[in-house]
C-alpha cells in the first residue's frame, strides 16, 4: 500500500493545477478512494486534497515569484476557481498574502533574516528544547551554510505561523518557550544562507525534519523538553513547506507584525471538485 500512496503522491505533485477527483487518483493507483485516503493520510501526513492544495499554493508561490500575472489569473492558473477563497486560503498557509509573498524578495533584501527566537501567546507557557542535527546530503545542498528555522505547529504540515518558532545559530540549538497547553508539531526546515532571496523563499531542493512524536505541552511550570531533530533532503512526495519562514527571522518583517515581538536568541489545502 505504501507504493500506492507514494505514487499517488507524485501523481497529485506531477500536475497540481489539473482538474481531478479522488476517484481518479484512487483508479490510477488501483486502490478504492476510502482505502487510499485512509492510507495517504496516514503516509503523508494530510489527507490528499489538503496535499493537492498545499502543490497548488506552492506552485502559487512561484508563478507570484516569477511572473508579472495578477493575483486573479495566478488564482486560475492553479486550480482555484474563486479569488477570494484562493487569497484567504493562501494566507493561512503561507502566512502573508499573494500580495504580500510578491514583494518578499526586496524585504529580505532590505532586512536579512538574522537569527532570533519568537516566543508563543502565553508569558509562562511550556518549553521545548533541542538541537538540530543534517544528514551529509542536507549539508551538500547547503554548501554548508544552512538557514534553519524550527517551530512548533498544531498540524502535521508546516502551514501558517507557528505558535513559537526560532532561525538558530551556528550551533544549532533551539529553545521555543510561551507555548500554551495542547499538543504540537516540532518542525525544522534548512534553507540556504548564502542564497538569494527568491532561493530562501522557494529551494530548489527541500531539506526538512520532523520530530517522530507529537510534542505535549501540560498546564503548569515544568521544566523544557529536550528533543533532537534530523533534517535531510525531503523526498519529492513530501508536503511542501508552506509558510514563508525568512520573513519571520526580519527586522523590517518583524515591525509590521506587532502581535508578536522578536527576542535575541538565547540558547546555546483546497479540496477535489
Amino acid at each position: 500500500m505504501r507504493e500506492a500512496v507514494l505514487e499517488a503522491a507524485r501523481f497529485l505533485a506531477a500536475d497540481p493545477a489539473a482538474p481531478v477527483r479522488l476517484g481518479d487518483v484512487a483508479d490510477h493507483v488501483g486502490y478504492s478512494p476510502f482505502h487510499l485516503a485512509r492510507a495517504f493520510t496516514r503516509q503523508v501526513g494530510l489527507p490528499p486534497g489538503e496535499f493537492l492544495a498545499a502543490q497548488r499554493f506552492q506552485l502559487a508561490k512561484q508563478l507570484l515569484l516569477d511572473t508579472g500575472e495578477k493575483v486573479v489569473d495566478v488564482c486560475n492558473a492553479v486550480g482555484f476557481s474563486a479569488p477570494g477563497t484562493f487569497t484567504t486560503r493562501f494566507t493561512a498557509a503561507v502566512g502573508v498574502c499573494p500580495q504580500q509573498f510578491r514583494l518578499l524578495p526586496e524585504l529580505l533584501d532590505d532586512h536579512p533574516p538574522r537569527p532570533v527566537g519568537v516566543p508563543g501567546p502565553v508569558p509562562d507557557g511550556g518549553m521545548v528544547a533541542g538541537r538540530v542535527r543534517l544528514s551529509p546530503a542536507a549539508s551538500a545542498v547547503l554548501d554548508r551554510a544552512p538557514a534553519v528555522y524550527v517551530g512548533l505547529f498544531p498540524r502535521h504540515a508546516a502551514r501558517g505561523i507557528p505558535v513559537s518558532g526560532s532561525l538558530l545559530d551556528e550551533r544549532l540549538e533551539f529553545l521555543l518557550s510561551g507555548v500554551p497547553p495542547g499538543g504540537y508539531r516540532l518542525l525544522a526546515c534548512a534553507l540556504p544562507a548564502r542564497g538569494d532571496p527568491r532561493e530562501q523563499l522557494l529551494p530548489s531542493v527541500p531539506v526538512v525534519g520532523a520530530y517522530a512524536a507529537p510534542v505535549r505541552i501540560r498546564p503548569g511550570p515544568a521544566l523544557p523538553q529536550w528533543h533532537e531533530i534530523a533534517l535531510d533532503v525531503a523526498p519529492a512526495w513530501t508536503p511542501p513547506v508552506l509558510v514563508a519562514l525568512p520573513p519571520l527571522a526580519s527586522a523590517g518583517a518583524q515591525e509590521r507584525r506587532s502581535a508578536r515581538r522578536p527576542v535575541a536568541l538565547g540558547f546555546g489545502g483546497v479540496g477535489f471538485r
